[in-house]
């Protein structure tokens, strides 16, 4: 999904009503049927349908020729068909990659329990080729078991492979790496795009093939491209990747998503559904995203959606035998560096919850909307819906106190081998990862200079910066110059640059360049010699700091450091949420596990810890802080977002 502008003389619908009406079956993808002209969905007073498909599951379904298609019956208005029974797609958004595998049998259990019959799901290129030719689909990347899963439960699927996904995840879910090469132009036929995009594939495809419907799999639909009418700078990019799924054995429904009309609409009336007919006279209508809530970001405020309009709005669709898919069911969370940004104006980073007030909570709690959608979907079901499964409770453990710190200054050894270059070095392009630069974290720059004097530099997304170990200042994409003192004595010039998510929509993804980018000049004299640490933050890192030398935690300490303590589970770990009230900005490690940022302006006060994350009695957590240390970390069994 995208991010709009929240101020906007000319909302699309998709935002003033949260709905997103996508994917729409393109020219060309799907059969065309001719309807009635004058038929007019808000003329209509249907009465309330009542659906059976038990015989129309997974598990049910042995005998498959057709798949998911369309239809026109007579006078009658499109629909979908799935193996030529009328079929309307209840579909719940779910996104394996944010949410712990142990507990995707969970929140795929409680989505079916609620009434929905389909998942959807995205898949993000970045995670899975984390690095040029580095494919990942293990663990919790585990795309085939997440999708065999659903089937086993009785839900069938519509997939969303990235390329671009948006999603609220660094650079839309496209790979960092791509940004090496300024002549590379995202989401186009450019040469070395389209390379990149083969050989994902290549990786990709074959894995989903054997999943399709007609290859007794769960997969029904495939979309081709996420949101490509707001970019469109390639009239040949979709018919290319249209080609590309069919080459490679794409047998099911294929999808295209975008705006199917711009009209301001605070909540849903009549006349929505006659736009719709319009714009799609011979096609029925899915509605891709209908959105449940929103998603926060840094500095901001929590924003949530009132559940009687969304049970009014999902009531509505029923009614008019409008397919849907809310998202989202289950938002999980952007655990680790996975946040995006968004930019009106100004940098926003993504918090770390993605909870968007979803049907189902950010730890997998039953909300109002739950409750609500699942009595509506009773009501229009011919059979019973299965059991809801019972909530895992919840602990609060007793505070965390660190005992020990390591100031980053000490941890430097503990780092792979860093880079000596003449010139700053983006983070994309170091020469790292066997060159695939790297992704996320931070980057510290150090040059020793023996005098002062205006320093420039652009630093994205901030940067503190340094003479030794002595905080004089920050950088950002609003302040690019600092004065530095005259200096007695040559000293080091440090700068720590921290990506707080490259944004996830709009053009300026082709420019989401993170680290240091151009010359650092002090009184316009470029500087020369840079040494330069790539801080990843990754699991091998923490196993080597492991032996460095800690130091007893003073009573206050300014300035970025490591902090370790211990949280004591007891013998049956459970989720929690840690609160970290009296610290001010950085991540928290569990286990070597990134759990993702803090920050003290909000709205986010706590982070989600799945308890199937830590071990029974005795836990590490290290905190890295870039600011000033805080107290304790305590833990709470609710939530503050």
């Amino acid at each position: 999904m995208k991010s709009p502008p929240l101020l906007s003389p000319c909302l699309s619908w998709k935002r003033m009503a949260g709905i997103f009406f996508l994917p729409f079956i393109s020219s060309g993808f799907a059969p065309r049927f001719k309807q009635e002209e004058n038929f007019m969905l808000g003329r209509a007073h249907p009465s309330q349908p009542r659906f059976n498909w038990s015989h129309l599951t997974p598990l049910e379904l042995k005998n498959r020729s057709v798949g998911l298609g369309t239809e026109s019956t007579g006078r009658g208005k499109p629909h979908f068909t799935l193996e030529g029974h009328k079929f309307l797609i209840f579909g719940g958004s779910i996104h394996y990659f944010r949410v712990p595998r142990e507990y995707w049998r969970d929140r795929l259990l409680k989505l079916k329990a609620c009434g929905f019959n389909t998942v959807t799901t995205y898949v993000p290129w970045n995670l899975h080729e984390p690095e040029r030719g580095k494919f990942d689909f293990s663990g919790n990347l585990d795309l085939e078991a997440f999708v065999l899963m659903a089937a086993e439960i009785g839900l069938w699927v519509i997939l969303r492979p990235g390329r671009y996904i948006c999603s609220e995840m660094d650079l839309g879910g496209l790979p960092s790496w791509l940004l090496q090469d300024p002549r590379l132009l995202l989401r186009t036929t450019n040469k070395s795009f389209i390379e990149a995009v083969e050989k994902y594939f290549d990786h990709l495809i074959p894995r989903v093939i054997p999943l399709q419907y007609r290859q007794a799999g769960p997969v029904i639909a495939v979309q081709v491209e996420n949101e490509y009418g707001s970019f469109n700078k390639d009239k040949t990019y979709m018919p290319y990747l249209h080609k590309a799924l069919l080459r490679r054995g794409i047998v099911e429904l294929l999808l295209t998503s975008d705006v199917l009309a711009a009209i301001n609409l605070q909540k849903l009336h009549q006349d929505t559904f006659n736009q719709l007919h319009k714009v799609q006279r011979d096609k029925p209508l899915l509605i891709m995203e209908y959105w449940v809530g929103w998603f926060d970001r840094w500095g901001d405020k929590h924003h949530v959606k009132d559940a009687k309009e969304v049970e009014h709005a999902v009531s509505e669709f029923i009614k008019y035998e409008i397919s849907f898919n809310v998202y989202m069911f289950h938002g999980g969370t952007n655990f680790g560096f996975m946040n995006g940004a968004t930019y009106f104006g100004k940098h926003s980073g993504i918090v770390t919850s993605y909870d968007y007030d979803a049907v189902l909570t950010e730890a997998g709690d039953y909300t109002e909307k739950y409750l609500k959608l699942q009595k509506l979907f009773q009501s229009v079901s011919a059979t019973p819906l299965p059991r809801v499964p019972k909530l895992p409770p919840k602990a609060v453990y007793p505070p965390v106190r660190p005992s020990l710190y390591l100031p980053l200054w000490d941890a430097l050894s503990y780092l792979n081998e860093p880079v000596r270059s003449r010139q700053p070095v983006n983070m994309e392009n170091l020469p790292i990862n066997n060159g695939s630069g790297q992704s996320y974290g931070l980057v510290l720059y150090e040059k020793s200079i023996c005098s002062g004097g205006r320093l420039r530099a652009h630093a994205h997304d901030v940067a503190q910066v340094f003479l030794d170990e002595t905080m004089i200042g920050i950088l950002n994409e609003n302040n690019k110059d600092l004065h530095i003192p005259e200096l007695r004595d040559c000293r080091y010039l440090r700068i720590l640059v921290e990506n707080q998510g490259r944004v996830n929509f709009s053009w300026q993804i082709q420019n989401e360049q993170k680290g240091i980018t151009g010359s650092v000049s002090i009184n316009n004299s470029s500087l020369e010699g840079f040494t330069i640490y790539s801080l990843e933050m990754k699991m091998s890192f923490f196993e080597r700091l492991r032996s460095a030398t800690w130091k007893p935690v003073p009573d206050s300490h300014q300035g970025p450091a490591f902090y370790c303590g211990t949280l004591k589970a007891g013998p049956s770990p459970k989720d929690t949420f840690l609160s970290l009230l009296n610290w001010n900005y950085g991540f928290v490690f569990i286990n070597g596990r990134n759990l993702g940022r803090y920050w003290n302006i909000g709205p986010q006060k706590t982070l989600y810890l799945p308890g199937v994350w830590l071990h029974p009695e005795d836990n590490e957590v290290i905190l890295f802080e870039k600011m000033m240390s805080g107290s304790d970390i305590k833990s709470t069994d609710k939530p503050t977002l």
